[in-house]
């Protein structure tokens, strides 16, 4: 029953009908239009559909309706008064702290609150009033920081002047609409025309089901339109991202294999969907039996999910060179350790939704993806029709870190949509998207590592287990890239390492910022500072005289001529860490700090950008229109990174003409051309580089136009382009020029496919065209009696070749290291336990240090300017070194992740058995 319910909203009178308990995001976002209010888990765990109420923030997605009788209601669309951005929503935008854009909403509203109250808040009354509100893309500290300088904000927008853009801290092209929260996500499309489905998953690990009377069902719900199920894929029921391995069903068929598998989905009138109890669904179970854990998974008697992969072995990548049997002989010294990590969920603030329409034989599909020409190949087999029958049209991204390459709701979408003709929509649950998504591959390493008496390394064994899960994903990528990478940046002359991935009942594991290097650095480097303390090395110079350089093979056979900066990195620690090493000392020798142990550790890592040994091509448009506007036609997805600015600054810089006169088409199949998926540090390396030469290829025909030598100054005025050289200025009218059928005088392409070799049977060749590279170190104090762990500070280097967007890059090297403290202290996923943002931890803005970046450029000759990829890199390294700064500060090593209290305190007692044990012997 409604009632009629008054209330300001945003400082308007407003009067409406309305069930009295309904969620107030449901009322805002539906009834009133205002998306700008997320909903990130509608179980007040995110934060990120915080409103105003009477000036004080609260979690709409917990509040009744009701409850805003006679108040005053203020949303993120408020606080921009007469159309004009705050000083706060200016300084977050400054400060590139909005990076996909999800939680902004809420994070502004709060610190709005906060601001009104104390406005020059410090550090830790920020901390406070924003602690509520959940980030995965920023890393917080920028956040920190608009937040604090808000008040006195007055910084005009910076503008690139022509061929000055690259390296210059440009606000973030699509900022403005993150900040405002007018940004289109997939939930806030076709919210008042479409039908609704509802996903039936299986509650069991492994199931056998059968189906009762569908049709009785459907006839007995009013509302319901149709239940879809595998009998009703009208083409192919499998899918996958990598076609030998697409074996993941849209409905599975007699048997489920995973805990959230697909049965069946339900699609009807938004009142009759919200209305249905699933629990009445007319399936039958039969619990069988099921394999977790690799271990298991490989026993003779455990069941084989896939028939055409005996043992329930998915994929191995090996790597070999060297003698490695020699390579120990000679080793004066060497240590060995086995390591594992569980499952680790995304957890981006944004679960998945989108929308879908059929138009005559056309679908048309928005959607949150991070592969739009890949997802829309998947789609057009699943409904057996030509991919040129389907258009993908990516909303904004709320955070991907790959397990947006997958397909989700997609298929469901694009099947109710096609069958029936009119325009259905689809949100995951919180719930739902945890337990049906792909994780962090969980993983069991084992590995050797020998070195000479001079501190040189002579050898390396790596065995690497990967849980890939009951499908395979990204799970090949994995095994491959991991025996690459295992080594670091680092020459290891004699080198054997083999990844497996494993098939087992577990959730589908994927791809997830980094594809399986984090775990391989995490048990190489923590062996590594083991290594240097048993040769009396410092742990740094150990690094440096083993760090990759130009001219020095990896274990590939890889010789780079440029472009490496490993041991730079590794180099421009040196001062920080003697500093860091003095302080730490100085605060254990304080008998003030009984109890509390200081330590300092430290990691390299490299990252390959791209594919692995594999075709990576992208490619990039941009054209000039008669009114004298620039259009970038750019199908390299933005899910937070900040692709859609870098891109921008490299080609407008390609042209000599500003960014600020660009206009922009954004990732769509059918007016961007295929410009790769937003994965494997990719984007700014690939499509930078197809960007800067479609930029190169306009501005010589506009030279043509001009009669102008190629070092000319371009510039525009209105409709007439303008051009400088040495025999003088020169005045073209666009409008005079012969234009196409869309208003452009001239266009630029370019392709990029970046230079690799297929890797033999011994992985030996050309993975990669660039690598970037990196070192850091953490400082940290651990609790001795409670296991505790505090982070201090974080010193981030990272050589990216060249900095095309300081601010950007900044915002990368934090994100990722709070991914990275993440993996390394809180986070395990544990099917049907951990199925939300209450149980499942992530670091929230208490838990991140003090984080130095230092950037360094090395460039490489492929990149745009020598750019190279950074996204996935950081995160490489921030778990190795947090692991090394406890073993530094305590002595107890910690080789099951995470590092919570509890197996912080167990390590800490073991340490103390064995001196006991060393000592009494």
């Amino acid at each position: 029953m409604n009632v009629v319910l008054s209330f300001s909203l945003n400082g308007e009178p407003t009067r409406l009908e309305a069930p009295p308990a309904e969620r107030l995001t449901k009322l805002l976002r539906e009834r009133l239009g205002k998306t700008g209010t997320k909903v990130g888990c509608d179980a007040g765990d995110c934060g990120a559909c915080t409103v105003l109420i009477d000036g004080e923030p609260v979690c709409a997605c917990m509040t009744a309706s009701a409850q805003v009788e006679g108040r005053a209601v203020t949303t993120i669309e408020g606080l921009a008064a007469n159309g004009a951005l705050s000083k706060l929503q200016q300084s977050m935008l400054h400060h590139g702290a909005a990076q996909c854009g999800i939680c902004t909403p809420g994070i502004i509203v709060s610190a709005a609150a906060l601001l009104e109250k104390t406005p020059k808040p410090s550090e830790e009354e920020v901390k406070d009033a924003l602690g509520g509100v959940l980030c995965r893309c920023t890393g917080y500290r920028k956040i920190i920081s608009a937040v604090m300088e808000a008040s006195d904000f007055a910084i005009a927008p910076l503008r690139s002047n022509s061929g000055a853009a690259v390296g210059a801290r440009l606000n973030r092209v699509d900022g403005e609409a993150k900040v405002r929260g007018t940004e289109i996500f997939g939930a806030d499309t076709g919210l008042s025309e479409s039908l609704l489905i509802r996903v039936i998953r299986s509650p069991h690990h492994r199931a056998a089901f059968i189906f009762h009377d569908l049709e009785a069902y459907v006839s007995s719900h009013p509302g319901v339109e149709m239940v879809l199920t595998a009998a009703d894929v009208p083409g192919k029921n499998n899918f996958g991202v990598i076609p030998p391995f697409a074996d993941q069903p849209v409905f599975a068929e007699n048997e489920t294999r995973f805990r959230g598998e697909a049965v069946a989905a339900v699609v009807g009138t938004p009142t009759a969907i919200e209305g249905l109890d699933l629990e009445d669904f007319p399936v039958e179970w039969q619990e069988l039996p099921h394999s977790l854990t690799p271990e298991d998974a490989l026993a003779e008697s455990a069941p084989q999910l896939h028939p055409n992969r005996p043992g329930n072995r998915m994929a191995v990548g090996r790597v070999r060179c060297g003698d490695i049997a020699a390579g120990f002989d000679a080793a004066a010294a060497s240590v060995e350790g086995s390591f594992s990590t569980g499952y680790i969920e995304h957890a981006y603030i944004e679960p998945e939704a989108g929308m879908a329409r059929r138009i005559g034989d056309r679908l048309e599909i928005e959607v949150c993806t991070q592969a739009p020409y890949m997802n829309r190949d998947e789609i057009a087999a699943i409904l057996n029709v030509a991919p040129e029958q389907v258009r993908v049209i990516p909303t904004a991204v709320g955070g991907g870190f790959g397990s947006k390459l997958d397909l989700s709701t997609h298929p469901f979408l694009a099947i109710a949509a096609w069958k029936l003709g009119r325009p259905v929509r689809m949100v995951y649950t919180r719930g739902e998207s945890m337990a049906s998504t792909t994780k962090r591959h969980p993983s069991q390493i084992t590995a050797k590592i020998g070195a000479t008496r001079d501190g040189k390394l002579c050898a390396m064994k790596f065995d690497g287990i990967f849980n890939t899960g009951a499908y395979a994903s990204w799970g090949p990528t994995v095994a491959n890239r991991v025996p690459v990478h295992a080594s670091g940046p680092y020459r290891i002359p004699n080198y054997e390492a083999v990844a497996q991935g494993i098939h087992s009942n577990g959730p589908v594991s994927g791809a997830f910022r980094g594809f399986g290097v984090p775990q391989s650095a995490i048990a190489q480097e923590s062996l590594f500072d083991e290594l240097a303390d048993e040769l009396a090395m410092d742990r740094l110079e150990f690094r440096i005289i083993n760090a990759l350089e130009n001219g020095v093979p990896t274990v590939t056979g890889q010789v780079f001529g440029q472009g490496c900066g490993a041991k730079k990195c590794l180099e421009a620690l040196r001062s920080r860490w003697r500093d860091a090493r003095d302080k730490a000392a100085a605060c254990n020798a304080d008998p003030r700090n009984a109890g509390l142990k200081r330590g300092v550790g430290l990691s390299g890592l490299w990252y390959g950008c791209g594919n692995t040994s594999l075709p990576n091509p992208s490619t990039i448009q941009v054209g000039l229109k008669a009114d004298g506007r620039l259009v970038l036609f750019n199908g390299a997805v933005d899910i937070g990174q900040g692709a859609n600015t870098v891109i921008a600054q490299i080609c407008a810089d390609a042209i000599g003409l500003p960014v600020e006169a660009m206009d922009f088409v954004n990732d769509d199949t059918d007016l961007t051309s295929d410009a790769g998926k937003t994965s494997a540090s990719r984007q700014t390396f690939i499509s930078g580089k197809a960007a800067f030469l479609a930029g190169e290829s306009l501005r010589e025909k506009l030279l043509r136009f001009a009669n102008v030598s190629s070092d000319a100054r371009l510039w525009l005025d209105g409709d007439h382009l303008l051009a400088d050289d040495d025999d003088g200025s020169h005045r073209i009218a666009l409008s005079g020029l012969a234009s196409d059928g869309e208003g452009f005088v001239a266009m630029g392409e370019g392709t990029f496919d970046p230079p690799t070799s297929p890797l033999d049977e011994n992985g030996q060749g050309e993975p990669y065209a660039a690598y970037g590279y990196g070192a850091q170190m953490m400082e940290l104090e651990v609790d001795e009696a409670l296991g505790t762990v505090k982070l201090i500070k974080l010193t981030a280097v990272h050589d990216v070749g060249r900095a095309i967007n300081p601010t950007l890059i900044e915002g990368q090297i934090e994100g990722g290291s709070a991914q990275g403290i993440g993996l390394a202290l809180m986070e395990e996923f544990i099917p049907g336990r951990s199925e939300n943002l209450h149980d499942y931890l992530i670091p929230t803005i208490g838990d991140i240090p003090q984080i130095e970046s230092v950037v360094l450029e090395e460039p490489d000759l492929h990149g745009p300017y020598g750019a190279k990829g950074l996204g996935e890199h950081v995160l490489v390294a921030t778990a190795p070194a947090i692991l090394n700064a406890i073993r530094d500060a305590t002595g107890a090593s910690i080789r099951n992740l995470p590092a919570t209290p509890d197996k912080v305190h167990a390590a800490l007692r073991a340490r103390e058995k064995k001196q006991v044990s060393n000592g009494s012997g």
